[in-house]
């Protein structure tokens, strides 16, 4: 069974008063197959619960009929959230400079997706591409310490009567992080809809100018603010981080299932493994795998997408994300290649 195969066949229902099937009018959700295990949510704007049934039961019967008729099919229902018609509205957002923009995500926390991010954002630049980096991490945001730009500001100008954002420049690309506007010795306590405003502003009320790459360092997990970002703009790519063990790998699926969805437009570029093996400065060519092997390798495999490469775990990598002096601006010459190398696959396929 594959995901393709599941999507066809739910083409061929509609939901009461719709004229586009469910899968071309968004409310099919969180698609995820695993052996014989079929979920997903369908998102609609109705409580009532024999509709609701009647459209549980002719999806059931469409995946058994043209799918696999012993297939186990697990159905949820949520509500329709009222943010939608904003961001319907919101679809000719700006970033008409920018080329192409490529999301970070990681399905859980600590995987360093934001050191990947950084990384990934400067090898591309360090080829002669024009950069820059969104740090999208509304409650974590790491870009101003790996930067070292904490305590800076940006600018404002005004653009048409309207004053919009100047992001900071360092080491040749274009910063914004939610961390330059709030004061850091504070928590960001948000809810959902105001974080997503701020990411609205990232995109809407910020000067980015001409960029061939725009490098989005996403929050953890799936989420308001993954939506809101993937309904305004177009992505042209995501890149997955992972670690080789078996909790990030499981949690790294519910990111695969997420674009996994019919109405985010987004094509997944591939999985790439951090903190891969380990190699100490004293023994440059022994790999240690300290959390396993080829964990995100494998998983690339089992969802047939690309594989981009491997990250060691070298000190350097870590020191120069704690003092503002990214790996990719240092001599590590052994870490600079495996991102530069992630840097050639991405360009190859976004």
């Amino acid at each position: 069974m594959t995901k393709e195969k599941v999507l066809d066949a739910l083409k061929t229902v509609y939901h009461t008063g719709n004229e586009k099937d469910i899968v071309s009018a968004g409310i099919v959700q969180d698609l995820t197959i695993e052996k014989y295990y079929i979920s997903f949510s369908l998102i609609v704007d109705t409580n009532d619960a024999d509709l609701r049934l009647k459209l549980k039961s002719e999806a059931i019967k469409a995946i058994k009929e043209q799918v696999n008729k012993d297939a186990i099919i697990k159905v949820a229902f949520q509500n329709k959230p009222v943010a939608d018609t904003v961001y319907e509205q919101e679809q000719n957002a700006p970033l008409s400079g920018v080329k192409k923009v490529i999301a970070v995500i990681s399905g859980k926390g600590g995987v360093g997706k934001s050191t990947v991010s950084a990384n990934l954002a400067l090898a591309l630049a360090e080829s002669g591409a024009k950069v820059g980096l969104m740090d999208a991490d509304i409650y974590g945001p790491s870009v101003p310490i790996m930067f070292g730009v904490r305590g800076e500001r940006p600018l404002m100008k005004d653009v048409n009567g309207k004053g919009v954002i100047v992001p900071l420049e360092r080491f040749g690309i274009r910063l914004l992080s939610i961390g330059l506007l709030v004061d850091e010795s504070k928590a960001v306590v948000w809810r959902g809809p105001m974080a997503s405003s701020a990411i609205r502003q990232f995109v809407t009320d910020v000067d980015w100018g001409n960029l061939d790459y725009l490098i989005v360092d996403m929050p953890p997990g799936t989420g308001d603010i993954h939506l809101t970002l993937l309904q305004m703009i177009k992505v042209s790519g995501v890149v997955i981080v992972s670690t080789p063990q078996d909790v990030a790998l499981a949690d790294a699926k519910k990111g695969i299932a997420m674009f996994g969805q019919a109405q985010l437009n987004a094509r997944i570029l591939g999985l790439v493994e951090n903190m891969s093996y380990f190699t100490p400065a004293e023994l440059p060519d022994n790999k240690y795998y300290i959390f396993g092997k080829k964990g995100a390798q494998k998983l690339a495999e089992q969802y047939e997408l690309p594989f981009l490469g491997e990250i060691p775990l070298v000190q350097s990598i870590r020191e120069g994300g704690d003092i503002g002096i990214p790996v990719m601006v240092s001599d590590d010459e052994v870490s600079k290649k495996a991102f530069r190398d992630l840097a050639s696959e991405v360009e190859s396929r976004a």
